[in-house]
């Protein structure tokens, strides 16, 4: 299977962003890509909750979602949609921060909810409180197709290494971590924490990625650190896509995913151990 990795430099504005991104999908198919991947939050990216109540729309009513649909029945390929940013019926007004599996007929297969809420202080200037905004997602998600199975994951998740063992351990064969990522985190942890929850598990791990400053109609602007990744199974990163908006390809190989899982068998030594005292 050949993949084709979606870095995006969306705005707060989700009909402004559509047309950009099916630019890319359909630049991406015509490379060849039978699957296609974008980043967290491919529909609005914004650091105001008073824009998001203005532009989220629920997943019923998401022109994004059902403008990806579309395109990828229009030529007959997998997707994955990073993240939609989507209203809910919470109580307390949270979005949810969803992924979606969509097949060659444009079905979705499969849905994920963030389980992992970014609430940080990265420095005295730079805070984010995801749980303000958003519910956090409670269940881990595998999704079957003809080239593998697929663990859902969103960003923050990476941070997380054994949602990645459970989904390996049950069966995935590539990790999905579209992102949003901070530009200092991204500069300090991005690569290495990659690398290693394919090293773990001896799975791909794909993360389509934000890039570069976004424009924003309300609020202060957020910017992304992009590198858009792929990571072979034994650790290799097979791509980067630097920190401008494009296609980014790599060909998808079961064997890899065997060879790496041989050499060093961790899934089946896995061991039950008492806490910690």
């Amino acid at each position: 299977m050949r993949a084709g990795l979606l870095q995006l430099n969306v705005s707060d504005d989700p009909e402004a962003n559509l047309p950009l991104t099916l630019s890319l999908l359909d630049e991406a198919v015509g490379e060849g890509a039978g699957f296609v991947l974008t980043p967290e939050v491919t529909n609005c990216l914004s650091a105001s909750r008073t824009r998001q109540q203005e532009v989220l729309r629920p997943e019923s009513e998401d022109i994004t979602l059902a403008g990806l649909r579309e395109a990828a029945a229009k030529h007959g390929i997998w997707l994955l949609i990073g993240s939609l940013a989507l209203k809910t019926d919470d109580p307390d007004g949270r979005f949810a921060n969803r992924s979606f599996l969509i097949d060659p007929a444009g079905g979705i297969v499969a849905r994920y909810d963030k389980i992992h809420m970014f609430d940080v202080t990265v420095s005295k200037v730079e805070t984010y409180r995801e749980s303000a905004g958003y519910r956090p997602g409670e269940a881990a998600v595998l999704a079957e197709t003809p080239f593998g199975k697929i663990g859902m994951t969103i960003c923050y998740d990476i941070r997380f290494p054994y949602l990645y063992r459970g989904l390996a351990g049950a069966g995935a064969d590539i990790l999905t971590i579209p992102a949003a990522f901070s530009p200092v985190t991204g500069a300090a942890h991005w690569e290495p924490l990659l690398r290693a929850r394919a090293i773990e598990n001896g799975a791909y791990v794909l993360a389509p990625a934000q890039c570069g400053q976004h424009a924003s109609a309300r609020g202060k602007q957020r910017s992304t650190y992009g590198h858009t990744m792929a990571v072979a199974p034994w650790g290799e990163v097979l791509a980067d896509a630097g920190e401008t908006p494009g296609v980014t390809l790599i060909n998808l190989d079961k064997e890899a995913i065997a060879r790496a899982r041989a050499r060093v068998p961790s899934l089946s030594h896995d061991r039950p151990y008492g806490d910690p005292r």
